[in-house]
């Protein structure tokens, strides 16, 4: 169950971490991906940009409980690198019932202020009625989602990155057929694919649920932890909430910008969608990459190992930056491939405007690759206030910039992708030059 990331080789233990966590989230995507590759395919351009719009909006919502789930793991991973296992429960026990409180203040306001939601995004008439219904259904899986990502967070706070793979792999693999069932074969649109994802998300959140319990006896929460002590809220919501805020307040940047996208029409939406999405899978692995470093980090700031924290940080700049300068080569030279898995040949419009897209975020992924060290890094260091300003310089330049220099005729549509990387940088810069000078006072205990 548990995996000591205080000992050992720093960059096999780091990676031997990473990979699962990368593989796992790659099949996330695969939750979306799929419904987006087969609505695309058999229920056509208008169904597409609903479920691809969807998505950003779903991204939001459950940013804030991964947030959550990542702040609280953070605490745990320090807790555990400090060997205190009373402390670890009694903040197991806190952190389950805070994040649960806000999963069901969530759904019930999704679920009272749709209509709100879509006329907040610019929905275009032709597409309102397929996104609502899709939308309808998918609410219905933000329980699963928090059941999966806070018992994830946990198995991984204490070094277990593999579990939530199989039960990801499982669930992605249950999707993918469920969809080909709903919408292919019983003809249920996008409901279909919406309901396919939905149950998908119980069996995995479920199941890692009670794999926990029954397999991790070191991890249950016993009657005398069952306590909330001021203190041990308090730091629970330093933590969860600074990160909730980081990862919401990153994706309300990308939710304003989707609304933005809309109101270019459905050419322009559908195009977005199919392209974000071959976005997200292309530096997703170097997002996980930064969370995995984040649990190796916090783990030995607990136990106070600097060198194995200074030797990680080298370590992880080195890899993160050759991961990304591939797949910067990768994306650009194969843009245009990449959108016709999700896009018909004919749609050469939507086309055009994905592979425009592609070239310009693809080429810049070493930026995004340095943000998501910097977002683990202060986390693990129990500076998640830092990761809140990161986001606010990346996504404030990125909003700012795309309503800018969208509104210019001669630039239009183009100047929301250049906003992007533009941001990406401008966080990165802040986010070294605020190391370089606290450093010291950053690795003190």
């Amino acid at each position: 169950m548990k995996g000591d990331l205080t000992k050992g080789s720093v960059m096999r233990s780091m990676l031997c971490f990473a990979v699962p966590m990368i593989l796992g989230n790659l099949l996330q995507q695969c939750y979306n991906i799929a419904d987006t590759l087969i609505v695309g395919r058999f229920l056509g351009a208008n169904a597409l940009a609903a479920v691809g719009s969807s998505f950003t909006l779903m991204t939001f919502l459950t940013s804030i409980l991964l947030g959550l789930c990542m702040g609280s793991g953070t605490l745990f991973s320090i807790r555990f690198g400090q060997g205190d296992e009373d402390g670890l429960k009694e903040g197991i026990f806190a952190s389950f019932f805070l994040i649960l409180l806000i999963t069901f203040l969530i759904n019930g306001l999704v679920f009272f202020f749709i209509d709100e939601i879509l006329f907040y995004l610019q929905v275009p008439m032709d597409v309102w009625e397929l996104m609502r219904e899709y939308l309808l259904v998918i609410f219905c899986g933000i329980f699963a989602t928090f059941l999966y990502n806070y018992f994830a967070s946990l198995l991984r706070a204490v070094g277990n990155s593999m579990v939530p793979l199989l039960f990801l792999a499982i669930s992605a693999v249950l999707n993918i057929g469920l969809d080909l069932a709903f919408v292919i074969g019983w003809k249920r649109g996008v409901a279909g694919a919406a309901e396919a994802t939905v149950i998908s998300q119980y069996v995995s959140g479920i199941g890692i649920a009670l794999y926990t319990w029954f397999r991790c006896p070191q991890l249950r929460v016993r009657r005398y932890h069952m306590k909330l002590r001021l203190a041990c809220v308090k730091e629970i919501a330093n933590f969860s909430i600074l990160t909730c805020i980081q990862q919401s307040v990153m994706n309300l940047g990308i939710l304003m910008v989707q609304g933005l996208v809309n109101s270019f029409g459905s050419v322009v939406m559908a195009a977005f969608a199919a392209a974000v999405k071959i976005d997200a899978f292309a530096y997703m692995p170097v997002q996980d990459f930064g969370n995995a470093f984040s649990t190796f980090i916090a783990q030995n700031y607990g136990a106070k190992e600097e060198k194995r924290i200074q030797k990680a940080l080298k370590g992880a700049v080195l890899t993160a930056f050759l991961f990304c300068v591939v797949i910067s080569g990768i994306v650009c030279l194969f843009a245009r491939p990449l959108m016709l898995l999700f896009v018909d040949a004919g749609e050469t419009e939507i086309i055009a405007q994905g592979v425009g897209y592609l070239h310009i975020e693809g080429a810049f992924y070493c930026g995004i690759g340095c943000l998501f060290l910097l977002y683990g890094l202060y986390r693990a260091l129990g500076k998640p206030g830092m990761s809140v300003v990161l986001t606010v310089f990346s996504l404030g330049t990125r909003v700012a910039l795309a309503y800018i220099l969208s509104s210019i005729p001669e630039i239009g549509v183009v100047g929301i992708w250049w906003s992007v990387p533009i941001g990406w940088f401008l966080a990165d810069s802040v986010g070294i030059i605020y190391y370089g000078i606290r450093k010291k006072k950053l690795l003190s205990w």
